[in-house]
């Protein structure tokens, strides 16, 4: 295999499509579990009771990272440290995604907090390894965006590819919410195994760092020493109003196209037009940051998405050319700050094994990863209670002043939460000279000198 941490080397693009294809079912699950399930088992259990539900299981799974990430470091086998993980992972995963979007009988609160924790496990035991794989496939400041420009593209292409069948249902006789919901719980199943088994065969894994037993620290010293690293501080708390943001969309975006606007025939059909352009969103935004950097670009694509959401302000019932035009802008946007964000994780990496001697691209990835549930706990444990207290409800016909808080919810949550993220990562010190030079420090220091790539 090509040494990807190799100064001039690029990862082969038919590698890296295979190595990012596991983005299409965490896209088919994803997706649907923050845009349609909560409105699915609404109906059912209550909105306020599923925002509850939603949030406490998003609180626990975040216990539980930081040991996945851990334990991924550690993990010592003839097949890597990573790939046991995702390939255990993926077998919860299958199994949740089958109970909560193809549930039998008349599920009750008990029964969706059990299978949404066993999803949250799955998931974080996919994606908190794949991730830390993604950011050692090289060590070059560049590069490394071009890997998650990859892995996001992959994930925007699994949007659409959830959202087509319902989107084009929508046009014709209306189907129910739990009809939407088995289509894509069944899509997810389809692609989840041909995903995994493309990404455990694509790339080698990096060779694990020879660390001696007594010298690793335990979770707790481990995230003692994180939490004193404001660099990464910073890149958590703008992810987390990234992924707050993104979720007060997504969780509101059928009840704002339906209800307000008037539309129920455009609901599926909107959110898959933003994925379609969101697939050439990341292309784009890798080139911005090859100008002007990680941090920057993410400032700029946040800025960028403070003044879309604003722009849903103007937009009245009924105003379907408005809304497309705030759709599309908001699909060349998508992912923008993910992006970047994810592959300045890596670079702290490398900053935080300098200094240590230790590896936890594992561990930050995990921590990572909490940051984006916990954002994704306040947006539906925000958005839901909140747009049901000023007295919106889904299925009934609404007042205009109910209907006029939710515009508000719907505008504003999205737009406050990425400003914040963009003033968190404004003149971000970790730029391409001052990775170049730790990197530099690493090759020469015997403790740092860790094998970037598998051969």
């Amino acid at each position: 295999m090509t040494r990807a941490g190799a100064d001039g080397d690029r990862l082969p693009w038919w590698r890296l499509t295979a190595f990012a294809s596991l983005g299409l079912p965490l896209a088919g699950g994803g997706l649907p579990l923050a845009m349609y399930v909560p409105a699915y088992y609404g109906q059912l259990i209550g909105l306020t009771v599923v925002g509850g539900v939603f949030m406490i299981t998003r609180l626990w799974d975040m216990v539980s990272d930081s040991l996945i990430g851990v334990l991924s470091d550690r993990t010592r086998s003839r097949f890597g440290r990573r790939k046991p993980w995702i390939a255990a992972g993926g077998a919860i995963f299958a199994a949740a995604t089958l109970a909560i979007f193809l549930p039998a009988g008349h599920p009750g609160a008990l029964y969706l907090g059990g299978w949404l924790a066993a999803f949250y496990l799955g998931w974080s035991m996919m994606q908190i390894p794949y991730f830390a794989w993604s950011g050692e496939l090289s060590a070059r400041y560049h590069e490394r965006s071009r890997v998650q420009t990859f892995v996001q593209t992959a994930t925007a292409a699994g949007y659409v590819l959830v959202l087509t069948l319902p989107s084009l249902l929508d046009q014709g006789a209306r189907p129910s919410p739990a009809t939407n919901v088995h289509l894509m719980g069944m899509f997810t199943l389809l692609v989840l195994g041909p995903a995994l088994a493309l990404v455990l065969l694509s790339a080698g894994e990096p060779a694990a760092p020879a660390t001696p037993r007594e010298a690793r620290p335990s979770i707790r010293q481990a995230l003692a020493a994180l939490a004193r690293d404001r660099l990464m501080i910073r890149v958590l708390i703008s992810d987390c109003a990234v992924t707050t943001a993104q979720t007060f969309r997504t969780s509101l975006f059928v009840f704002f196209v339906v209800s307000y606007l008037g539309l129920p025939k455009w609901g599926a059909a909107l959110f898959l037009l933003q994925f379609v352009f969101g697939v050439f969103a990341s292309p784009i935004w890798l080139r911005v940051g090859y100008r002007i950097g990680k941090s920057r670009a993410a400032v700029a694509g946040e800025l960028t998405q403070v003044a879309i959401n604003l722009g849903l302000l103007l937009a009245a019932p009924g105003a379907l050319a408005w809304v497309l035009a705030l759709t599309v802008a908001q699909g060349l946007a998508q992912g923008s700050g993910n992006l970047m964000l994810r592959a300045m994780v890596a670079d702290i990496a490398d900053k935080q094994r300098l200094e240590s001697g230790q590896e936890r691209t594992g561990l930050l990835f995990s921590v990572f990863s909490m940051s984006a549930k916990l954002g994704t706990a306040i947006g539906v444990g925000v958005a839901f209670p909140l747009v049901a207290w000023l007295g919106f409800r889904p299925g009934v016909i609404n007042t205009p002043q109910a209907l006029l808080g939710l515009k508000l919810v719907f505008a504003l949550g999205p737009a406050l939460s990425h400003l914040l993220s963009a003033a968190l990562i404004m003149r971000f010190p970790l730029d391409e000279r001052r990775h170049a030079a730790i990197r530099a420090a690493l090759d020469r220091s015997p403790v740092g000198a860790v094998p970037i790539a598998a051969e």
